[in-house]
Protein backbone atom coordinates (compact mmCIF):
# COMPACT_ATOMS: atom_id res chain seq x y z
CA UNK A 1 0.00 0.00 0.00
CA UNK A 2 1.46 3.79 -0.71
CA UNK A 3 0.37 5.60 2.56
CA UNK A 4 0.66 9.88 1.92
CA UNK A 5 0.10 11.23 5.14
CA UNK A 6 -0.19 15.23 4.68
CA UNK A 7 -0.33 17.89 7.66
CA UNK A 8 -2.32 21.05 6.93
CA UNK A 9 0.10 23.20 9.10
CA UNK A 10 0.31 20.47 11.49
CA UNK A 11 3.72 18.87 11.35
CA UNK A 12 3.76 15.20 10.66
CA UNK A 13 6.88 13.27 11.89
CA UNK A 14 7.82 9.35 11.63
CA UNK A 15 6.35 7.94 14.68
CA UNK A 16 2.57 9.16 13.56
CA UNK A 17 3.42 7.79 10.01
CA UNK A 18 4.47 4.59 11.31
CA UNK A 19 1.23 4.33 13.65
CA UNK A 20 -1.22 4.91 10.80
CA UNK A 21 0.43 2.70 8.35
CA UNK A 22 0.70 -0.72 10.76
CA UNK A 23 -3.53 0.74 11.66
CA UNK A 24 -4.40 1.09 8.16
CA UNK A 25 -2.40 -2.21 7.02
CA UNK A 26 -4.12 -4.29 10.01
CA UNK A 27 -7.75 -2.83 8.81
CA UNK A 28 -7.21 -3.87 5.02
CA UNK A 29 -5.59 -7.11 5.74
CA UNK A 30 -8.51 -8.10 8.26
CA UNK A 31 -11.54 -6.91 5.49
CA UNK A 32 -10.03 -6.77 2.16
CA UNK A 33 -6.72 -7.30 1.57
CA UNK A 34 -4.71 -4.45 0.82
CA UNK A 35 -5.51 -1.23 -0.38
CA UNK A 36 -3.70 0.36 -3.80
CA UNK A 37 -3.15 3.57 -1.95
CA UNK A 38 -4.08 5.79 1.09
CA UNK A 39 -4.06 9.26 2.17
CA UNK A 40 -4.13 10.69 5.45
CA UNK A 41 -4.96 14.23 5.62
CA UNK A 42 -4.51 16.03 9.28
CA UNK A 43 -5.82 19.63 9.85
CA UNK A 44 -6.63 21.81 12.94
CA UNK A 45 -10.01 22.87 13.12
CA UNK A 46 -10.18 25.80 16.21
CA UNK A 47 -8.86 23.27 19.06
CA UNK A 48 -9.87 20.16 17.67
CA UNK A 49 -7.64 18.12 15.40
CA UNK A 50 -9.28 16.46 12.34
CA UNK A 51 -7.77 13.66 10.49
CA UNK A 52 -9.12 12.37 7.28
CA UNK A 53 -8.71 8.71 5.52
CA UNK A 54 -9.29 8.57 1.70
CA UNK A 55 -7.98 4.98 0.28
CA UNK A 56 -8.40 3.94 -3.11
CA UNK A 57 -9.35 -0.18 -2.88
CA UNK A 58 -9.97 -1.54 -6.48
CA UNK A 59 -11.62 0.02 -9.37
CA UNK A 60 -13.26 3.18 -8.92
CA UNK A 61 -13.92 2.08 -5.29
CA UNK A 62 -12.98 4.74 -2.94
CA UNK A 63 -13.41 4.75 0.94
CA UNK A 64 -13.22 7.83 3.12
CA UNK A 65 -13.53 8.28 6.75
CA UNK A 66 -13.03 10.97 9.39
CA UNK A 67 -12.74 11.82 12.84
CA UNK A 68 -12.13 14.62 15.43
CA UNK A 69 -10.38 14.82 18.44
CA UNK A 70 -8.18 17.38 21.21
CA UNK A 71 -5.29 15.28 19.81
CA UNK A 72 -4.12 14.01 16.70
CA UNK A 73 -3.60 10.25 17.55
CA UNK A 74 -7.05 10.01 18.85
CA UNK A 75 -8.37 11.48 15.76
CA UNK A 76 -6.43 9.48 13.32
CA UNK A 77 -8.17 6.24 15.35
CA UNK A 78 -11.64 7.36 15.32
CA UNK A 79 -11.48 7.74 11.95
CA UNK A 80 -9.65 4.23 11.12
CA UNK A 81 -12.52 2.79 13.46
CA UNK A 82 -14.95 4.19 11.15
CA UNK A 83 -13.28 3.01 8.13
CA UNK A 84 -12.73 -0.15 9.79
CA UNK A 85 -16.92 -0.23 10.34
CA UNK A 86 -17.47 0.57 7.11
CA UNK A 87 -15.25 -2.29 5.81
CA UNK A 88 -16.43 -4.66 7.76
CA UNK A 89 -20.41 -3.95 6.83
CA UNK A 90 -19.62 -3.60 2.83
CA UNK A 91 -17.02 -6.55 3.01
CA UNK A 92 -19.24 -9.36 0.83
CA UNK A 93 -20.17 -6.40 -1.55
CA UNK A 94 -16.82 -5.21 -2.32
CA UNK A 95 -15.22 -8.38 -2.64
CA UNK A 96 -17.85 -9.58 -4.96
CA UNK A 97 -17.48 -6.13 -7.10
CA UNK A 98 -14.10 -5.85 -6.75
CA UNK A 99 -13.04 -9.31 -8.47
CA UNK A 100 -15.50 -9.61 -11.61
CA UNK A 101 -16.21 -12.48 -12.77
CA UNK A 102 -14.71 -14.22 -15.73
CA UNK A 103 -18.10 -14.29 -17.58
CA UNK A 104 -18.70 -10.62 -17.35
CA UNK A 105 -18.34 -8.28 -19.79
CA UNK A 106 -16.39 -5.31 -17.97
CA UNK A 107 -18.56 -2.19 -19.54
CA UNK A 108 -17.42 1.00 -20.60
CA UNK A 109 -17.69 3.56 -18.61
CA UNK A 110 -19.06 7.12 -19.58
CA UNK A 111 -17.14 10.32 -19.44
CA UNK A 112 -18.63 13.76 -18.60
CA UNK A 113 -17.78 17.14 -17.47
CA UNK A 114 -17.81 18.20 -14.37
CA UNK A 115 -17.94 21.50 -13.58
CA UNK A 116 -18.12 23.45 -9.96
CA UNK A 117 -19.67 26.48 -9.94
CA UNK A 118 -18.70 29.49 -7.62
CA UNK A 119 -21.34 29.42 -4.37
CA UNK A 120 -21.04 33.30 -3.80
CA UNK A 121 -23.74 35.29 -5.53
CA UNK A 122 -22.94 38.39 -7.50
CA UNK A 123 -23.93 41.58 -6.17
CA UNK A 124 -27.22 42.73 -6.85
CA UNK A 125 -26.94 44.75 -10.19
CA UNK A 126 -23.39 43.25 -10.70
CA UNK A 127 -22.49 40.73 -13.34
CA UNK A 128 -19.61 38.34 -13.65
CA UNK A 129 -16.35 38.88 -15.83
CA UNK A 130 -18.80 37.47 -19.28
CA UNK A 131 -21.73 39.57 -18.31
CA UNK A 132 -24.35 36.81 -18.84
CA UNK A 133 -25.25 37.16 -14.68
CA UNK A 134 -24.18 33.37 -14.58
CA UNK A 135 -21.93 32.35 -11.40
CA UNK A 136 -18.60 32.01 -11.96
CA UNK A 137 -17.02 28.82 -13.13
CA UNK A 138 -14.41 28.12 -10.25
CA UNK A 139 -12.89 24.54 -12.06
CA UNK A 140 -13.83 22.13 -14.87
CA UNK A 141 -12.71 18.26 -15.11
CA UNK A 142 -13.45 14.66 -16.50
CA UNK A 143 -15.13 12.55 -14.25
CA UNK A 144 -16.10 8.95 -14.95
CA UNK A 145 -19.78 7.73 -14.68
CA UNK A 146 -19.66 3.95 -14.06
CA UNK A 147 -22.01 1.17 -14.73
CA UNK A 148 -23.70 0.07 -11.83
CA UNK A 149 -26.47 -1.34 -10.21
CA UNK A 150 -28.43 0.51 -7.62
CA UNK A 151 -26.71 -1.36 -5.28
CA UNK A 152 -23.41 -1.06 -6.09
CA UNK A 153 -24.21 2.74 -6.21
CA UNK A 154 -25.76 3.08 -2.68
CA UNK A 155 -22.68 1.09 -1.53
CA UNK A 156 -20.46 3.42 -3.05
CA UNK A 157 -22.25 6.77 -2.09
CA UNK A 158 -21.94 4.98 1.59
CA UNK A 159 -18.49 3.92 1.40
CA UNK A 160 -17.25 7.04 -0.09
CA UNK A 161 -19.22 9.32 2.61
CA UNK A 162 -20.44 11.20 -1.11
CA UNK A 163 -23.86 13.44 -1.21
CA UNK A 164 -24.47 12.35 -4.24
CA UNK A 165 -23.44 9.90 -7.09
CA UNK A 166 -24.28 9.74 -11.07
CA UNK A 167 -24.28 6.11 -12.82
CA UNK A 168 -25.30 4.74 -15.44
CA UNK A 169 -27.84 1.31 -14.14
CA UNK A 170 -26.95 -1.85 -15.49
CA UNK A 171 -30.38 -3.01 -16.12
CA UNK A 172 -31.35 -0.25 -18.71
CA UNK A 173 -28.50 1.83 -19.40
CA UNK A 174 -30.15 5.05 -18.52
CA UNK A 175 -28.13 7.86 -16.58
CA UNK A 176 -29.61 7.61 -12.67
CA UNK A 177 -28.36 9.46 -9.44
CA UNK A 178 -28.26 8.39 -5.53
CA UNK A 179 -27.73 10.77 -3.47
CA UNK A 180 -28.01 11.52 0.72
CA UNK A 181 -31.82 13.01 2.11
CA UNK A 182 -31.00 15.87 4.64
CA UNK A 183 -33.55 12.95 6.74
CA UNK A 184 -30.19 10.89 6.25
CA UNK A 185 -32.08 7.99 4.23
CA UNK A 186 -30.15 7.23 0.44
CA UNK A 187 -32.47 8.81 -2.65
CA UNK A 188 -32.63 7.51 -6.10
CA UNK A 189 -33.66 9.65 -9.60
CA UNK A 190 -34.70 7.20 -12.43
CA UNK A 191 -35.71 9.43 -14.74
CA UNK A 192 -37.51 7.64 -17.42
CA UNK A 193 -37.10 9.54 -20.56
CA UNK A 194 -32.77 8.73 -20.76
CA UNK A 195 -33.15 4.32 -20.81
CA UNK A 196 -30.93 3.54 -23.45
CA UNK A 197 -32.90 1.99 -26.45
CA UNK A 198 -32.43 -1.64 -27.21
Amino acid sequence: MQLTVKGRHIDTGDAFRRHAESSLSAIFGKYFGDAIEATVTLSRDAHLFRAQISAHVGRNIELVASGTALEVYPAFDQAAEHLSKRLRRHKRRLRDHAAPKPSEQVAESLMARQVVLSAEETPEGAADEEGSGEPAVVAEMEMEVPELTVHEAVMRLDLAELPALMFRNRSHGGLNMVYRRADGHVGWVDPRGNRATS
